[in-house]
């Protein structure tokens, strides 16, 4: 792909501050930004250099005083000529020097445009890329340093290794189908497609265990606080958030809709989601909540299911427990701080929502259930986006079926069309093998100048 035009933004966010940045990548950037710059001549400053002067319109009025950073191609972010302009903060001045570039020949940048043509110049690879907004997105120390790993190659070296090994077996493969006349070759290409696809999904496997814990890092942990009405599921949302976000009253079925808040425990971001108390009820209002409540708890990863201790287990209290047996759960016992009912069909972690007793060992259980500390360690493998954990599923059933192929003795041709699949699988996650659309629908999700 040729990319022959220059691209601008503003890469910081609108508003006032100290400053902002309009950024500019293209063959034209310098000689755009040169047309506009009273100062040095951008044209023949060193590269990686902040230059001072001033923006200047067709007339020579000062526009701002800003510094200009130079990075001449290929040693830049794109591997383009890209010019940095620091102007002072404020949505006016930024704006008015963007119009002004783009009236002497760049054009506005759709979202995520600079990495992307880092990523098609050849600077980083898909993967890569995608970690650059895990970087920016990062909200705890883990899912940063995993982002970082990423950034720095962990994930396309493991890949690209996986191909390699695929490559030299795809080419072992096409000597015996072009020459079939030798069966010793045969079964030498059997021999080897099994030891080979069983190294591959050996390896694979082992990412893929250590690619669920880190996706928790990255994405979160969906949880849903469930339970009867009144047993304190929005005071508990409210402790564990420290906000008061939902509203806390002693009428049953106050929270009638999906409320919802975000902590961080140990590294880990629990997105929070408080529910509609479930129960029998001909409230029309009440029952869409309800209904709600039933949908969340299909796609949470963790439940946080609340009982009340100052009372004796009901039949709605039995229903979800039945409800939420095949789910990874934790059942409190709350309201401790009351007269304290015990609750002998089942075992609760007690807490107080009110007095807060008990939240640290919440904390430390969750800790328990999701965290390690020594992921990624083994494999090499920095793995968290769903996508690419999606992927290496897709490639390790290929594999699996071009083992069971090789080993039946079947048709070389027929383990060769799996193991060609996963060779092509594996490629769309550095993007080797990525279509055009694909790649279009990666890059809009960034955010614009970046």
């Amino acid at each position: 792909m040729v990319i022959d035009d220059t691209i601008c933004a503003v890469s910081t966010n609108l508003g006032e501050s100290a400053i902002n940045i309009i950024r500019l990548s293209g063959n034209d950037a310098i000689k755009i930004v040169s047309s506009v710059f009273l100062g040095a001549d951008l044209k023949n400053v060193e590269s990686w250099t902040i230059n001072h002067g001033f923006i200047i319109n067709d007339l020579g009025e000062r526009i701002d005083e800003v510094l200009v950073s130079i990075f001449k191609a290929p040693r830049s972010y794109t591997r383009e000529n890209v010019v940095e302009i620091n102007t002072h903060g404020g949505n006016y001045v930024t704006s008015r020097i963007l119009s002004l570039i783009i009236s002497k020949g760049a054009r506005l940048a759709e979202a995520g445009e600079f990495t992307k043509r880092a990523f098609l110049n050849g600077r980083i690879d898909l993967s890569e890329a995608e970690a650059v907004m895990d970087v920016i997105s990062a909200r705890s120390k883990k899912a940063l340093e995993i982002a970082n790993k990423e950034l720095s190659g962990n994930t396309h070296q493991f890949i690209e290794s996986l191909r390699k090994e695929l490559e030299s077996l795809l080419l072992l493969i096409t000597v015996n189908i072009d020459y079939p006349e030798y069966e010793d070759e045969v079964k030498i290409t059997d021999n080897e497609i099994v030891k080979t696809t069983s190294s591959l999904i050996e390896k694979i496997q082992k990412a893929l265990e250590e690619a669920e814990n880190m996706r928790v890092y990255r994405e979160g942990i969906k949880t849903i606080i469930l339970g009867k009405p009144n047993v304190g599921k929005s005071s508990l949302l409210n402790a564990l958030i420290k906000e008061d976000k939902a509203i806390v009253t002693n009428i049953s079925g106050t929270t009638r809709d999906i409320v919802e808040g975000e902590v961080n425990i140990g590294g880990i971001i629990l997105h929070l989601i408080d529910t509609a108390g479930i129960r029998q009820t001909d409230d029309p209002i009440e029952k869409i909540g309800i209904f709600k409540s039933i949908e969340k708890l299909n796609e949470a990863e963790l439940v946080l299911l609340v009982l009340d201790h100052s009372q004796k287990m009901s039949e709605e209290d039995r229903y979800l427990l039945q409800m939420t047996q095949n789910k990874k759960r934790i059942i409190l016992g709350n309201k401790t701080d009351l007269n304290k009912e015990k609750i002998e069909e089942v075992e609760t972690l007690d807490v107080s929502a009110l007095t807060k007793e008990g939240l640290p060992l919440l904390e430390e259980k969750i800790k328990e259930m999701f965290i390690n500390e020594e992921i990624g360690d083994s494999s090499g493998a920095f793995i968290s986006s769903s996508r690419h954990i999606s992927l290496l599923n897709k490639a390790l059933l290929s594999l699996k079926s071009a083992k069971d192929a090789a080993i039946n003795k079947e048709y070389v041709d027929m383990a060769m069309i799996d193991l060609k699949d996963a060779y092509d699988v594996l490629g769309l996650i550095t993007g080797k093998t990525a279509s055009d659309t694909l790649i279009d629908e990666l890059f809009a999700k960034f955010c614009l100048g970046k």
